[in-house]
């Protein structure tokens, strides 16, 4: 019976062992060796280059725009989609009924197209579009996508507009888990408004802040989309990313080794900024009794 059941979890298991083999593992594996060669995505013939190309991408300009470029986008997107969602999950939380049509509706732009919202955004935002001319009537010229201050804002903005109603989700199931117990207490002990949401909510909702802050760290180092379509990685490099970069090199100049280097190089980076906030926020969590 243990050996048939084996089988059987094997059997089940199969479809996603699969796909994760084909589309992951494969490709994974394949990259690896890629980096060390100097390929061009469409000759069969290519050499071993050893460790040039991630010597070369170290020292490239446009590398190291990518990797201060995506902390710059961190920095503005983290704290405004994590204060945005909580916002919104305990708007949702202390609505009396409606809770799930709220959330759903709040849910759908996490569903629309990428490139769709960024289409829109472009039309609107553009410099020579109705909205711009309009302000310039009164005085303000505004070059949105142009300025590299105002550019990465306004992607910034976007995906923490694209999102917020995801990580809501995940704060609203925290507040809901949280017993009414525990306020009552606090409430007899005087802590109420201010503190009470900030002594006793915030520390509850550990689990969730763990899981919307490592998620969101971890978008900003897969960029691509916004970036593409609003601005190309400019002005001065100041929207580009490590997406950008790689699909740069590896499909428009045809350089598939070197990309393939720089993205090695990205999981890396990715790889380390994450454990860096994991340990940070476990810190945080082991102060306020979290194991």
């Amino acid at each position: 019976m243990n050996k048939k059941a084996a089988r059987l979890g094997w059997l089940f298991a199969s479809p996603y062992l699969i796909y994760t083999l084909i589309f992951f593992v494969i490709p994974m594996v394949w990259a690896a060796f890629l980096a060390f060669t100097n390929w061009n995505i469409i000759s069969p013939e290519y050499e071993f280059v050893g460790f040039r190309n991630f010597m070369e991408a170290l020292t490239s300009d446009t590398v190291k725009a990518a990797f201060f470029v995506t902390y710059k986008f961190m920095l503005m997107f983290v704290p405004i989609v994590i204060a945005g969602s909580l916002f919104l999950a305990y708007l949702i939380h202390s609505l009396p009924r409606l809770k799930g049509l709220f959330s759903v509706g709040y849910f759908l732009p996490y569903l629309a197209s990428g490139v769709a919202a960024s289409v829109v955004i472009n039309g609107i935002l553009s410099y020579n579009s109705p909205f711009n001319e309009k302000l310039r009537e009164f005085g303000l010229d505004v070059d949105w996508l142009g300025s590299p201050v105002l550019a990465p804002l306004v992607i910034a903005l976007m995906m923490a507009w694209k999102f917020v109603g995801y990580y809501a989700l995940l704060f609203l199931s925290g507040l809901e888990s949280i017993p009414k117990e525990i306020y009552e207490s606090a409430a007899i002990d005087g802590a109420v408004g201010w503190k009470r949401f900030w002594y006793i909510t915030i520390p509850m909702l550990y689990p969730s802040f763990y899981t919307v802050t490592i998620l969101a760290v971890g978008l900003m180092f897969g960029i691509f989309t916004e970036p593409y379509v609003l601005t190309g990685g400019g002005p001065d490099n100041a929207t580009h990313t490590w997406q950008l970069e790689i699909y740069n090199q590896a499909f428009e100049k045809l350089n598939a080794g070197y990309g393939t280097a720089i993205a090695v190089i990205n999981s890396v980076v990715t790889f380390l900024s994450i454990f860096v906030f994991k340990k940070v926020l476990e810190k945080w969590g082991e102060r306020h009794g979290w194991e």
